[in-house]
């Protein structure tokens, strides 16, 4: 079952709003680099240098953390992409997505080994991260469908096929190799995903 936060972000002062953004940007990097079940609200704390005590006031519980993460980390991107796309010419918008997802996972590295331990810790969170993701694209799809340049598919089977190729070469080179996705590798993407592979 996905977490509500204690208090919404409206009920919070600008001091608590401060707190807890800390005491989030502390999970994302101890859930990224430790894992859920290594990871203590212990380290949290330190490493947001909040007080124990003080963390139960915003979380009750380190899963209520991670939920609150996945689900921030997940409207931010969604944003971020949305924001990017609206920026750029029509024509572009497939590969202007991907770029903004590459930006955006660069920045925010522990994206992946915080989403992919949703499997194991909250399949339902971890559903929903993508569920989430695709009605996103969806949207979109449907909405360039309307613009008669593409074929018209099944936008959910489109949506998450998309997803897959952003998901892996993500994973490839920006979060394995720790580098930027070279400008060759997104064009074979890209012609793929326009033109196909058949000659």
């Amino acid at each position: 079952m996905i977490y509500l936060s204690l208090k919404t972000e409206k009920e919070l002062t600008k001091k608590g709003l401060n707190t807890r953004k800390k005491l989030l940007k502390a999970a994302e990097k101890v859930f990224g680099t430790r894992g859920y079940f290594e990871a203590s609200i212990v380290e949290i704390t330190q490493e947001s240098n909040v007080a124990q005590g003080t963390f139960y006031k915003y979380f009750p519980s380190k899963k209520a953390i991670y939920d609150e993460l996945v689900q921030q980390m997940s409207r931010d991107m969604r944003i971020f992409i949305k924001q990017a796309i609206e920026k750029s010419p029509q024509v572009n918008v497939h590969r202007r997505g991907f770029e903004a997802f590459f930006e955006w996972v660069s920045e925010n590295r522990n994206l992946y080994s915080i989403v992919l331990q949703a499997v194991i810790v909250d399949k339902d969170l971890y559903r929903w991260y993508y569920e989430k993701l695709a009605t996103g694209y969806i949207r979109a799809l449907k909405e360039i469908d309307n613009t008669g340049e593409f074929k018209l598919l099944n936008h959910e089977s489109l949506a998450y096929s998309l997803m897959g190729i952003g998901q892996f070469l993500g994973m490839r080179w920006i979060y394995l190799e720790e580098e930027e996705i070279p400008e060759e590798v997104l064009d074979v993407a890209m012609e793929m995903v326009l033109h196909g592979i058949i000659k």
